[in-house]
């Protein structure tokens, strides 16, 4: 889809710290995380929301999800993660993406307020690395 931009990351059209490349699924960091390491796991096709994901996508795509909440863990140095996805409400752009962000008790997050953080320069290529060597 030409005006979705994870379409066009995906395309190569636009910059992102991708973690993970996949036939099916691409996974990059959030430009505005959570926490440092939120990432954004994304089917390559365009599927707007979770109840158009092909059935034949499914398993991988959450198969894909526990790898990177295990990712948050081994790579980052986590407690655990936090796993969300939105369909049309609260869904910044209309492409199914599922949010897995590091967690760490008493990390601040409560409820579904989630405050945005900044990456400081060269910043977020250091935390891709971190997960892409977890993932490996």
């Amino acid at each position: 889809m030409s005006d979705c931009v994870f379409c066009a990351i995906v395309a190569g059209d636009l910059p992102a710290d991708i973690v993970l490349d996949e036939p099916d699924f691409m996974a990059f960091l959030d430009r505005r995380p959570v926490f440092k390491g939120h990432v954004l796991l994304v089917p390559r096709t365009h599927v707007v929301t979770l109840p158009d994901l092909p059935a034949e996508l499914r398993d991988g795509f959450l198969g894909a999800a526990q790898r990177l909440a295990t990712a948050m863990v081994d790579g980052l140095g986590a407690q655990g993660s936090f796993i969300a996805m939105n369909n049309i409400v609260s869904q910044s752009v209309p492409h199914l993406h599922c949010h897995v962000v590091p967690r760490t008790k008493g990390d601040g997050l409560r409820g579904f307020f989630w405050p945005r953080r900044k990456y400081g320069d060269g910043e977020s290529a250091a935390y891709a690395d971190l997960v892409r060597k977890a993932l490996a």
